[in-house]
This record gives structure tokens, C-alpha cells and sequence, in this order.
């Protein structure tokens, strides 16, 4: 092959890769499931990069077939609809939350891991059924013992996610229900959002956003991060230990749940 043909071929190569990557990196921003969501792949919470994962709840297994949405039946004005689903991990008594929200408006909440607390306020006014929820696994010391499983640090999704009680992203507690305060959401530093699998399966995992993040308005956001950014930026540094193909994994600085707490309970 003449030496000016070869330099096209190379040059060629190159551009075709770099648009892979670029395509990569789109659809990672798109899919971003933060796969938490225990059934399907977080934000989380779910999980690359703009991350190609669904911030979902679970990160379904090939072959496993879509579970179907979450909300069945519609909820009463002033209620939430909890309906059942097929969860690993799920609470051992079957109980759901009250459909009736316990919290009108802002509620501080801790989240106490092994790598220091994470203060929150979770939004009751703008997300009452997320917010309900998280209160009463909490309750239940649902998360105790669990870890966070899924770390993104690429420059278009800077997040941590939790809430599977199994540590795989396949977890939640055994009930889904549906998504609130989208419309317009962003999810810069602090935010504090629910994973799923698709409108309307938020169950027990969600993300927290240490810096950048590039996300669709798919995601409930239900609080923010008041104290303990440092802690998140600290697990960050330490990477990710083993990425997978959309470059999220666990984080090297292991994030085990002691606790939740919330404020007055």
C-alpha cells in the first residue's frame, strides 16, 4: 500500500473511532439509568460516563425479561400508590409505605457510612411519595449493612448510587411507585434523586450528584445534600475498582450503610 494511501487509511481509523466514542458517550447520557432502581438497571439508581446507564434500580442480567411498570393502580388525590413487584432483597414482611405521606414539607435525614455522614433534606412539598418512602425504609433499617455500588466519575455524571440491598443493582425493597418532580429537573452538585428503570419503578435506590452531571428530566429529584459533599468527593478520587463496559462500577473506597436516620424519629 502506497505510503500516502496508508496515512488515509490511519487517518480514517481514527476518525471513525473517535466517532464511536462520541456515540458512546451519547448514548450513555442517554440511557443513564442511574441505575438504582432495583429492578432494571441508578441513577442510579440503574448504571459510564454521561453514563450510558440507566440510573435503574437493577441491572437486569441478559437473558432476564423487563419487568413491567410499576404503577398499576393510580394513586387517590393526596396519596401515593405503592404497588408490589418482584425485588431481591425486598422487605421479608411485604409492608409498603402509608399512602398517605407523612411529611408536607422539608425533612433532614443523615445518612451515616463508613466513609463519614451525609446530611439531607429530603423535599416533602415538591416529591411526597419519594419522601415518604425513604422515611419509612429508614424505619425499617432497610439499607443497614447495605453498600453503595455504583460510582460514575466521567466529567458527564458525577454520582454515587445506593439503596440495594443486595449490592448488585438488581435489589429493592419490594414495591415501586411512580416518578415526581421531573418536569424541568436538573441534577446539579447536591442533588439527591431516586434511580429507576424507566417512568414510574422508583423503588429503594438513589444517587447522589457530587459534581457534573448531564441527565434527561427522568428522575424523581427528592431532597439535596446538605453537609458531607466531602465524603463523596473523597470516595471519587479513590475510582472505580472494577468499571464495567459503561465505565461506572464500585467505588475502590467501599461505601457500607450504617445507617439512616431521620430527624425527630
Amino acid at each position: 500500500m502506497a505510503g500516502k494511501d496508508r496515512k488515509k487509511q490511519l487517518a480514517r481509523q481514527r476518525y471513525e473511532r473517535q466517532q464511536a466514542r462520541l456515540e458512546a458517550e451519547r448514548a450513555r447520557a442517554r440511557n443513564l439509568r442511574i441505575a438504582g432502581a432495583a429492578v432494571a438497571a441508578v441513577v442510579v439508581i440503574g448504571g459510564g460516563s454521561a453514563a450510558a446507564f440507566a440510573l435503574n434500580k437493577d441491572d437486569k442480567k441478559d437473558g432476564a425479561k423487563p419487568e413491567a411498570q410499576a404503577t398499576q393502580s393510580k394513586a387517590k388525590p393526596g396519596e401515593c400508590a405503592y404497588n408490589a413487584s418482584q425485588d431481591q432483597g425486598a422487605l421479608k414482611d411485604g409492608s409498603k409505605p402509608p399512602a398517605k405521606p407523612a411529611y408536607a414539607g422539608a425533612v433532614k435525614a443523615t445518612l451515616k457510612t463508613t466513609q463519614g455522614d451525609i446530611g439531607l433534606t429530603l423535599d416533602g412539598a415538591k416529591a411526597p411519595c419519594a419522601t415518604n418512602s425513604f422515611a419509612f425504609l429508614a424505619s425499617k433499617k432497610f439499607w443497614e449493612g447495605s453498600h453503595c455500588h455504583r460510582l460514575s466519575t466521567s466529567a458527564g455524571l458525577q454520582m454515587l448510587q445506593c439503596g440495594d440491598p443486595t449490592g448488585t443493582g438488581q435489589g429493592g425493597p419490594g414495591y415501586k411507585f411512580a416518578n415526581e418532580n421531573t418536569q424541568g429537573a436538573k441534577y446539579g452538585a447536591g442533588t439527591l434523586a431516586m434511580a429507576n428503570a424507566g417512568a414510574d419503578t422508583n423503588g429503594s435506590q438513589f444517587f447522589l450528584v457530587y459534581g457534573n452531571s448531564q441527565l434527561p428530566p427522568d428522575y424523581t429529584v427528592f431532597g439535596k445534600i446538605t453537609s458531607g459533599m466531602d465524603v463523596l468527593q473523597k470516595v471519587a478520587k479513590g475510582g472505580i475498582a472494577k468499571p464495567g463496559d459503561d465505565g461506572t462500577g464500585e467505588p475502590k473506597k467501599k461505601v457500607t450503610i450504617q445507617d439512616v436516620t431521620i430527624a425527630g424519629k
